[in-house]
């Protein structure tokens, strides 16, 4: 018996990367797991990917950047499967500018996804989860959000936003027995770290590959993650091990930042 057996899982951005990888691991314990992304042929290729291990999934659209799409989702799982054990909001974008060129429409769609859609999709959530008296939020920070990097600004400083909503908003469901932490990755090998990667060398002048490879060299771990690395701290965080833990973000970075 796996240890969220039974438990309906909802995650954003899980048609690929680390999303994938939780909603993987998160049906191989016995959970039934909503994939919620933009892309839903990714999506729906997720669920199939879980059914053919003998796993439950189910696919929906979802922009998170539209807080009444995000409601209508959350209503729709309760609905479906009455009752929503698990959020993990791990959507999001970034951007490799520097100050001066980042303009205000950048900032806002960094914002409107990272921020705005994390904080009304838990809102959301929050509604059932205080009724039922428990569940668990799992929200992807970044180490980019606990310290500031050259050219990352509006990322950074979302990310860090990230973890402060995490704080606040752990501190208003205690009292109901949810849980509300974060997990902070740093340089994941994924399909959004190959763009970024591709952002900085437009910058840069590096060639493919480059950035990722020194990324690499400063990891006291001695080499990259992958997005299955973070798998074991995202089950931990959903299941009954971290019943007395709440309003922390964990790092899972090979070494990178001690906090």
């Amino acid at each position: 018996m796996g240890t969220l057996e039974n438990k309906i899982a909802l995650i954003t951005g899980a048609a690929s990367g680390m999303g994938k990888a939780m909603a993987l691991g998160y049906a191989k314990e016995g959970a039934h797991v909503v994939i919620a992304d933009l892309n839903v042929d990714g999506a729906k290729t997720v669920v199939e990917e879980i059914t053919a291990a003998g796993g439950s999934a189910s696919a929906k659209a979802l922009n998170v950047s539209n807080p009444d799409e995000s409601k209508a989702v959350v209503e729709e799982v309760v609905k479906e499967y009455g009752t929503l054990d698990i959020l993990v909001n791990n959507a999001g974008i970034g951007l490799i500018k520097s100050v001066e060129e980042t303009t205000p429409a950048e900032w806002d769609r960094i914002f409107a996804v990272n921020v705005k859609g994390l904080f009304f999709l838990t809102q959301a959530a929050c509604v059932p989860m205080r009724a039922q008296r428990s569940g668990k939020i799992i929200n992807m920070a970044s180490i980019a959000g606990r310290r500031g990097e050259a050219l990352v600004s509006a990322y950074c400083a979302s990310k860090a936003t990230v973890i402060s909503i995490t704080q606040s908003v752990a501190m208003d469901m205690a009292p109901y027995g949810v849980n509300v932490n974060a997990m902070a990755p740093g340089i994941v090998d994924t399909p959004y770290w190959k763009e970024v990667d591709k952002q900085f060398g437009d910058i840069t002048g590096k060639a493919e590959g480059e950035t990722f490879k020194d990324a690499a060299a400063g990891i006291p771990l001695g080499r990259t993650s992958v997005p299955e690395d973070i798998v074991p701290m995202a089950i931990f965080l959903a299941g009954p091990g971290s019943n007395y833990i709440t309003a922390q973000t964990y790092n899972v970075e090979g070494g990178m930042v001690m906090s």
